[in-house]
């Protein structure tokens, strides 16, 4: 195999060849860091091409589409000319997007010390994404996604210090940034006549502090703020610790009136477990089963199972990585409640949010 293979080739994978299979070929191209664009082939069922196609993915690999034999031609020949006529656009590395000065992003990595100073600089700002219900497409809630805006390198997205953050144990003073300003622009909401929920995502460090619960009474009640307005969102794999204590944290929330979710819910371990233990009000389907639902029958399956599991347990059920109205169509035929992504907005800064409901109105 040749190793002058890079990010702009594209290779033809069959699945199933005489003296190798296509899962070998991956894992040779991610050992030896060889990242062209795949389109993966297979006579095998739908199953082992999604599977293939999440192991190159898992692996760092793009995978621009998948064929069961027999191929369409004109199929392939639209993926390869969209693929070729992207790269021709590129005039740069996609990882050196520039900033307003000119810098490179990729060149900023913060210190811990750079994030302490940020919080204390109050640099950190949300923004909001809307959240609709499927059966009347009314604005009911918005999750707070928090952002720098960083003096020098602009807005800064959370992947850049979130992990050092939650690394460095500083999670715990930004959650409180966090939470403080949502509950505030949640206060100047209602002063607005906007009443809708405010979903808070919470990391494994702040479910395993024990004074979390009489800190977010504390704060929504100096805000005069219904607690069961605010939904706190908790991934599977955050509750993969202590679990003990992450118990005792949630259901000290519940019981002061905040709401639950389980962020991700399909991509943990011990999914029914969680949902057995802990008083969750909301299921939150993960994207990736979204994403792939009017493409994919089993991701239509998990996401068709999650609607009902959650109604049977009486949660609300959440999908996020909406991006297509047939997305939003099917889900709203399954009786999902809401629906968050793409389709229906990006985040946004909360004054904008007013103004993207207002127009919504007027239609």
């Amino acid at each position: 195999m040749q190793e002058s293979i890079n990010s702009r080739d594209i290779v033809i994978l069959d699945l199933m060849m005489p003296n190798f299979d296509g899962i070998e070929v991956i894992r040779y191209l991610a050992n030896k860091e060889l990242f062209p664009k795949l389109i993966l082939i297979s006579g095998y069922d739908q199953g082992v091409l999604h599977s293939a196609q999440l192991l190159a993915n898992d692996y760092g690999l793009d995978v621009l589409d998948v064929f069961t034999k027999p191929i369409s031609m004109d199929r392939l020949t639209n993926v390869l000319f969209t693929s070729v006529s992207k790269v021709g656009k590129l005039s740069v590395d996609e990882s050196e997007v520039k900033s307003k000065d000119n810098k490179l992003l990729y060149e900023f990595s913060p210190r811990v010390e750079d994030i302490e100073h940020a919080i204390k600089r109050h640099q950190f700002i949300l923004y909001f994404q809307p959240q609709v219900s499927t059966k009347t497409n009314k604005l009911v809630g918005a999750e707070a996604l928090v952002r720098w805006q960083h003096p020098i390198h602009g807005l800064v997205f959370p992947d850049k210090f979130i992990p050092l953050a939650e690394e460095t144990g500083v999670i715990e003073s930004l959650t409180n940034e966090i939470l403080d300003l949502a509950i505030q622009q949640c206060c100047q909401w209602k002063n607005q006549g906007l009443f809708i929920k405010t979903s808070i995502n919470l990391s494994a460090k702040n479910i395993s502090s024990l004074q979390i619960p009489e800190q977010l009474r504390s704060l929504v009640r100096r805000n005069h703020l219904d607690p069961s307005m605010s939904v706190l969102e908790v991934t599977e794999s955050a509750l993969m610790g202590n679990l003990t204590t992450s118990l005792d944290i949630l259901t000290r929330l519940r019981l002061k009136g905040f709401q639950l979710s389980i962020d991700d819910f399909g991509t943990g371990f011990s999914s029914l477990s969680q949902l057995h233990k802990i008083p969750f009000t909301e299921l939150k389907i993960d994207r990736s089963f979204v994403k792939e639902m009017a493409a994919n029958s089993e991701s239509f399956s998990i996401v068709e199972t999650c609607v009902m599991l959650g109604h049977k347990l009486n949660m609300d059920v959440v999908a996020e990585g909406v991006e297509t109205q047939e997305a939003l169509s099917l889900l709203t035929q399954m009786g999902c409640d809401i629906a968050q992504g793409y389709y229906i907005a990006r985040p946004m800064p909360a004054e904008a949010l007013i103004s993207w409901q207002q127009n919504r109105l007027k239609k």
